[in-house]
């Protein structure tokens, strides 16, 4: 009998609501958004978050004078952001994968993964209500970088389901075939409901990121995701090597593709703006009297087949020159350390920079912005490290992920003792029948 009770006790304690109290390490917080072992992942990531939140400061806070330079420049460096930050998420769904299969029970490998994405999705649905594209409650499905990011943590998990062969052949069908299902969903939507239906939930009441062709991001991204899992875990220089040859290799390649096949100069009446809103740029660009661009090429136009070859493309450059100099050839500095940190923590920058975008609305000019732009910045980190290393990352959406991943692997390890306990308690029944 006694044993039997310390059994129970073993396995009721420590209960699920005093797991939860017990502090999480900083270090668990902080690696959360982490590969855990790829500096220059943490770089890349914390370079595109850093980015996102320029374009976002640079849209609010320039005033009408100096407001074309974020138009010119957005056009041009949009592959430095929600494509680059995108696939860098969808990348790291094989690193949560492949490192705990075997380890873990598939079940609460998807739990894990699906409750990650599902809180992104819920702060990218606080986000729409902002927006006004549609009245409530239409406004809460949005197409916005943390909304689509956390459905791309999802999507990613089923992609990598599938072997590498079939899921390039997805992703380039999902891209090529875009523009002609794009093109006829907005042609008969108002004639149709169920072609209405498909419309707003492809393309949203806030098409920033819309569905299609970005969800080609999951399948294309999670095959480099498994070269790179697997280099890091061969770890030889000549692995390493090959690896930034995959990546710099098909990275050019679709920049190229991307280009020619995208040359096309559009405008306002070539092409429909309430689909492919970046279009808009373009008229921005040209509120100057400096020069005149006599259109956007279709490469630049965000949601179009040849603009996700190019972003890809971009993604795949970048990362494998950042993997070369930072992992294969060891280079570290202050900034690279910098860039690093915010990578790990990009997820709460990227919440808590809203809400600094309204103290200079329409005020600052091209020279002052990079000044008040850093200086934020700065603060930003400075309030995360306060945050994190102070608060105990109470709150964050990384302390809530590693929570609700917590739970999980509570639930599973009181499912595996409850399972046991039953073995053992049947095997015994049936030796007392026996005797």
């Amino acid at each position: 009998m006694g044993m039997n009770a310390k059994k129970e006790d073993d396995f009721i304690s420590p209960t699920l609501v005093n797991y939860l109290r017990q502090e999480i390490p900083i270090e668990e917080i902080r690696d959360y958004s982490s590969s855990g072992r790829i500096e220059s992942i943490d770089f890349v990531k914390g370079f595109a978050i850093l980015f996102i939140i320029l374009a976002h400061y640079a849209a609010v806070w320039l005033n009408e004078e100096w407001y074309f330079v974020y138009g010119l420049a957005f056009m041009f460096l949009d592959i430095l952001g929600p494509s680059l930050f995108i696939f860098l998420s969808a990348l790291s769904v094989v690193f949560t994968v492949k490192k705990k299969a075997g380890k873990m029970p598939e079940k609460l490998i998807r739990n894990r993964v699906f409750s990650r994405g599902l809180i992104i999705v819920v702060i990218g649905v606080f986000i729409n209500l902002t927006e006004h594209y549609y009245p409530f409650p239409l406004n809460l499905w949005g197409w916005n970088i943390l909304f689509f990011m956390g459905f791309s943590q999802i999507f990613s998990y089923y992609a990598l389901k599938i072997t590498k062969m079939p899921r390039a052949i997805i992703g380039i069908f999902i891209i090529f075939l875009t523009p002609t299902i794009r093109a006829f969903l907005y042609t008969e939507k108002d004639t149709n409901l169920i072609v209405g239906f498909f419309h707003f939930i492809i393309t949203s009441a806030n098409p920033s990121v819309t569905l299609l062709p970005w969800l080609s991001i999951c399948f294309i991204s999670t095959i480099f995701g498994e070269y790179l899992y697997e280099a890091m875990s061969d770890k030889s220089e000549n692995r390493f090597r090959g690896l930034f040859r995959i990546f710099f290799t098909w990275g050019i390649s679709l920049i190229v593709a991307g280009v020619m096949m995208g040359f096309t100069l559009q405008t306002v009446v070539t092409m429909n703006m309430s689909e492919y809103g970046h279009l808009s740029l373009l008229g921005i660009a040209n509120d100057q009297s400096f020069f005149y661009l006599p259109g956007m090429p279709d490469f630049l136009i965000r949601g179009t087949a040849s603009n996700m070859l190019y972003n890809l493309g971009a993604a795949l450059t970048i990362i494998g020159i950042a993997f070369y100099f930072i992992d294969l050839k060891g280079k570290s500095n202050n900034i690279v350390r910098m860039f690093r940190y915010y990578g790990k923590i990009s997820l709460s920058l990227f919440m808590i920079h809203f809400i600094f975008m309204p103290l200079y609305v329409k005020q600052l000019n091209i020279f002052l912005f990079p000044v008040i732009y850093i200086a934020n910045v700065g603060l930003l980190g400075f309030m995360m490290y306060i945050w994190i290393e102070y608060g105990k990352g109470i709150g964050s959406p990384e302390w809530l992920m590693v929570q609700i991943g917590r739970i999980g692997q509570k639930t599973g390890e009181n499912i595996k003792k409850t399972s046991k306990l039953a073995v053992e308690k049947t095997k015994k029944s049936i030796e007392k029948r026996r005797t």
